[in-house]
């Protein structure tokens, strides 16, 4: 069996704006209340593998909860909750603080003290109640879950443990606690005196038990919380980030917030523990999912390249092999998600990877070409160069359902996705009229990266000798461009159509996917002068940012998931391509916005928010249940950065281009520590240009202007 993956520390520990708080390690997290109680009849408990393991939890002192002082978010994986006892009645005040120092990882261990900070000794009475439902996480998340049944419960000693069966899957949970409770039903009890000035204590583990087999806590009662992996993976990965200093406070906090978190929410195979990929969000997407990786992989190149290695090896080695339509595998397609929970698995299918993406296959082979731009090892290429083939097979073969050369997708599955594209949801496609378009359906987008696609594939042909392929490729990216432009192109509207419909009608409506073609190179030089002015127009842009779907169409809503809001990634691959196309002053406007907006998040972009004008509100309006942090939100701010820079290496030809646009406002700027070709160069910009040391180590030559990205053919490159 496959089992669920591990991470070393998760996003950090945050309070949502309805006062709860979540903290983190891998796929186990902890959602509770303001002062750590995780209350029955909604999204709280104790979730590991996509299992909700602890429904309640409880503790009162002489019958009541604390009342909760503040809750302090320690590290990604630890929160301290403080409280104190409600005063005795008629005393305006209460000598027994209340402190419980909560670590997830695998389990959940909580160190919990009452502090006696009066004159004279106390007595109180502590219980701790808790309590399993073994629901799955979708059924959470969704307020689907019911009460369980057959939950059986044995005491033993310090042990309480319960257990369910569900289908052929076995659940469980063992409280263990340091100090021996009294039990009455699940309920922890102790009797405690606590001398004046003075303390008690206690230590309690809740241990999941999957298939009967107890996960191995990372964070066990006696042992010091600093020296377990998650706390010394997070130093590590804090320690070898690029430094940055720049003279913009926002700028500073973003980059420094991003780092943080995407080294947090990385996740790794328990079979290569080596290989890390990032988790797609909290508290609901801690899992492997294709696109989310490849795009947040690709975005923070400057900071690691490993991340970016340990996806494309992790999804190569899960890529499809076979036809199956209950999980939409083909074979060379790359996954969507990957899952671990028992309805997750009926929900996909009967299995635990689904595979319902037009946009991950094709993201996988330009991300490989991107890599090895940043100087991956000849013999990682070698490796993942029959995957990438597989996967470009799979684009000819599966992925263009009618042969017209267009990359479509239409569901297999009644439990699979509807739209197959990164606006997924159910009525994320539409027409300008605001009518649903019906599938099959080619996204203007897809076809972008299927062409970088076999871009990238011809760079490969030609770096090794074989001209014909690289030939053969470059054809296939030309034939495509022509096509695209041909097919997509609204000439009335000067905008390119969202995609093609069943019917293969351009689905005209005015969307910030046209800004993914300009990323890719797909856009005729001629269109893209329209393109960019549509992006930054009043219906598109919103003053925070480029706006999903414009203004002008039907199904226009500020507030909506895609059709209208505004995301950070969306935005940073827009302003990567409006700089592709030499649209400085646009691209810097939309990074300024998107990094203006993270100040107002505490310097954390979230998945999404509300597509409302600058000018009518500021701050911008939150997405009620936008995913913070989120892993290509995370990313935003140093991709913008790269773009920024317009830093663009070819490590294998021994070039690098730096041409610096930066904003005053930022400068000077310097950033030591940028990972390169497995080395360490410093960059230092000023008004006056850019110095980068560090590359005489590695044999690269600085070309102080843009890459010339588009354009430039397979064969000019070596």
């Amino acid at each position: 069996m496959t089992m669920p993956w591990a991470s070393t520390g998760g996003p950090a520990g945050r309070r949502s704006t309805d006062g709860h708080v979540t903290v983190i390690d891998g796929s186990t997290f902890c959602i509770s209340a303001g002062d750590g109680a995780i209350l029955p009849g909604n999204a709280h408990g104790l979730f590991a593998r996509d299992t909700r393991f602890l429904s309640t939890r409880e503790l009162r002192i002489d019958g009541r909860r604390p009342e909760p002082l503040t809750a302090v978010l320690d590290e990604p994986f630890a929160a301290t909750f403080l409280g104190r006892v409600p005063p005795a009645p008629g005393h305006a005040d209460s000598s027994l603080l209340v402190i419980v120092r909560r670590y997830v990882g695998d389990g959940m261990r909580e160190d919990i003290e009452i502090r006696n900070v009066g004159p004279t000794a106390a007595t109180c009475a502590v219980d701790l109640h808790v309590w399993a439902d073994f629901a799955d996480l979708f059924e959470v998340k969704e307020g689907r879950a019911h009460p369980a049944e057959n939950i059986s419960v044995s005491r033993t000693g310090r042990i309480l443990e319960l257990t369910r069966r569900r289908a052929d899957r076995i659940h469980g949970v063992a409280v263990t606690a340091l100090r021996a409770p009294v039990m009455d039903g699940t309920t922890l009890n102790w009797d405690v005196l606590i001398p004046p000035r003075s303390e008690w204590a206690t230590c309690v583990e809740a241990r999941p038990i999957d298939g009967g087999v107890p996960m191995p806590l990372r964070h066990p009662c006696g042992y010091p919380v600093e020296h377990t992996l998650p706390a010394r993976s997070l130093r590590e990965w804090r320690s070898r980030g690029p430094e940055v200093s720049t003279s913009d406070a926002g700028l500073a906090a973003a980059l420094e917030r991003s780092v943080d978190d995407l080294g947090s929410l990385r996740i790794f195979d328990p079979r290569h523990p080596e290989r890390a990929v990032v988790a797609a969000g909290v508290p609901w997407f801690m899992a492997v999912f294709g696109r989310d990786s490849l795009l947040t992989s690709w975005m923070l190149l400057p900071l690691d390249e490993r991340l970016a290695l340990g996806t494309l090896q992790t999804l190569a080695a899960y890529q499809g092999t076979t036809v199956d339509p209950r999980t939409e595998e083909q074979p060379g397609r790359i996954l969507h998600e990957m899952r671990f929970g028992p309805a997750a698995s009926l929900a996909l299918g009967g299995g635990n990877i689904y595979y319902g993406t037009a946009d991950a296959t094709p993201l996988f082979v330009m991300l490989l070409g991107e890599l090895r731009r940043w100087g991956l090892d000849q013999r990682e290429v070698e490796a993942l160069l029959p995957h990438a083939d597989r996967a470009l097979d799979w684009i000819e073969r599966h992925g263009d359902l009618d042969g017209d050369g267009f990359v479509e997708y239409q569901r297999a599955t009644e439990h699979g996705l509807a739209n197959q594209g990164w606006k997924d949801s159910w009525d994320g496609i539409t027409f300008a009229d605001g009518d649903l378009a019906h599938s099959p359906i080619a996204l203007a987008e897809v076809q972008g990266y299927t062409y970088a696609a076999y871009i990238a594939r011809a760079h490969f042909a030609a770096e090794a000798g074989d001209l014909d392929a690289a030939r053969h490729w470059e054809d296939k990216a030309t034939s495509l461009k022509r096509a695209f432009n041909e097919a997509f192109w609204l000439p009335e509207r000067g905008w390119y159509a969202l995609g093609l419909d069943a019917e293969k009608r351009p689905i005209d409506s005015l969307t910030s996917n046209i800004g993914h073609c300009l990323w890719t190179g797909i856009v005729d030089d001629d269109k893209a002068p329209a393109v960019a002015q549509h992006l930054l127009s009043p219906e598109m842009f919103s003053g925070w940012g480029i706006r999903t779907l414009a203004t002008s169409m039907t199904a226009y809503n500020p507030m909506s998931y895609h059709n209208g809001s505004v995301w950070p990634h969306d935005n940073a691959i827009c302003a990567a391509g409006l700089m592709r196309y030499g649209f400085v002053e646009h691209a810097q406007r939309v990074a300024e916005a998107i990094l203006d907006a993270a100040t107002c998040f505490d310097h954390r972009p979230p998945e999404l928010f509300c597509g409302f004008p600058r000018d009518e509100f500021d701050p911008p309006v939150p997405y009620p249940t936008s995913c913070t942090p989120q892993a290509w939100a995370a990313a935003t701010p140093l991709h913008l950065l790269r773009t920024l820079l317009r830093f663009d290496p070819q490590i294998p030809s021994g070039r690098l281009w730096c041409d610096p646009v930066l904003p005053e406002r930022y400068l000077p700027l310097s950033i030591s520590r940028l990972g390169l070709s497995d080395h360490d160069v410093s960059l230092d910009v000023t008004t006056g240009g850019a110095r980068l040391r560090g590359l005489d180590d590695i044999g690269v030559r600085m070309f102080a202007q843009p890459r010339p990205a588009h354009g430039e053919r397979a064969s000019e490159a070596r």
